[in-house]
């Protein structure tokens, strides 16, 4: 078997220590080669020549960014037969897409469990989703939490550091301070069904947790999975109170959130947000810029992962 392993050097928990361990993993297993990162896009366009040159097993150590470059990589040339398999190792700060497997957050485990899959040829196959030509693996997000996500990389490339209370407070200080909440831009269309119009911000989820606050999982939409369609969560009011009631109710880990004035959607195959003026959009955990029109799909078994 042939392996692939693409490392990004500066995730935040990611060691030379921690890699040399994985390449001698995986080198008892396969014939591994191993490509470190130092541009943005260079793990996709690694990834992708990797996946053309015929590749087994394509290994990705470091955050959900890492791995989303890398499974866009992966899938340049689309959905077909004999794709590389997905591995991750853990290496970035939140690592939503590797707890969503169940794998461990600790990479000399995560290398356990992959060697062992390997030995036992386990996988399986999971749906992704697509926001415009953008593969993402569990969010995307229109509005308010795009620009949080903006916000934070500007702030994490200044130099300073990327944690939960960092978000916290990015959030909190857009909310306030950053994000028009009196009038709203965003209408969702789905075929064959009136728009759904005066929405705020869209958070689609392809499965869940959404994300994590440091060890605590956030479960925007508790019923989204690999194996169904699209999620979706979409406020039409930033009022104060219903805001802090729908962080009360997800804080208090309740199976889902409620609101006379909240759009919730599940299992949903395609759809398309139109904003009456430029919006951030992010997905997972990635700012992509501004737009006025993203269309969203979902791919059932796009992609098979090692677990």
């Amino acid at each position: 078997m042939r392996a692939f392993l693409v490392v990004n050097p500066t995730a935040t928990t990611t060691t030379a220590k921690g890699r040399d361990v994985l390449v001698r993993a995986l080198a008892s297993e396969t014939k591994v080669e191993v490509e470190e990162t130092n541009h943005r896009g260079h793990a996709a366009a690694l990834a992708c020549r990797a996946t053309r040159d015929g590749v087994d097993l394509i290994v990705a150590l470091g955050g959900d960014g890492t791995v989303n470059e890398v499974v866009n990589g992966i899938l340049t040339d689309g959905v077909r037969p004999n794709l590389p398999a997905l591995a991750v190792v853990p290496g970035g700060s939140t690592n939503v897409f590797a707890r969503t497997l169940g794998i461990p957050d600790h990479p000399i485990e995560a290398i356990a469990e992959i060697l062992e899959a390997l030995r036992a040829r386990r996988s399986r196959s999971i749906g992704l989703g697509r926001a415009d030509g953008q593969w993402f693996t569990f969010t995307a997000g229109f509005g308010l939490d795009a620009e949080v996500v903006r916000r934070v990389e500007r702030r994490r490339k200044a130099g300073d550091g990327l944690t939960p209370a960092r978000y916290v407070r990015t959030a909190i200080n857009t909310y306030l301070t950053k994000y028009d909440r009196r009038h709203p831009a965003i209408s969702l269309e789905r075929p064959g069904e009136e728009p759904e119009t005066g929405l705020f911000y869209v958070i689609v989820s392809n499965t869940t947790p959404w994300t994590y606050l440091g060890e605590r999982p956030v479960e925007l939409s508790p019923e989204a999975s690999f194996d169904s369609g699209l999620d979706v969560f979409a406020p039409r009011t930033m009022h104060a109170g219903p805001t802090a009631w729908y962080v009360a109710q997800l804080l208090s880990r309740r199976s889902s959130v409620r609101g006379r004035r909240l759009l919730r959607l599940h299992d949903v195959g395609e759809f398309t947000l139109r904003a009456d003026r430029p919006m951030a959009l992010q997905v997972d955990g990635d700012y992509l810029g501004e737009q006025s029109v993203v269309r969203l799909t979902v791919v059932p078994d796009a992609l098979r992962v090692l677990v």
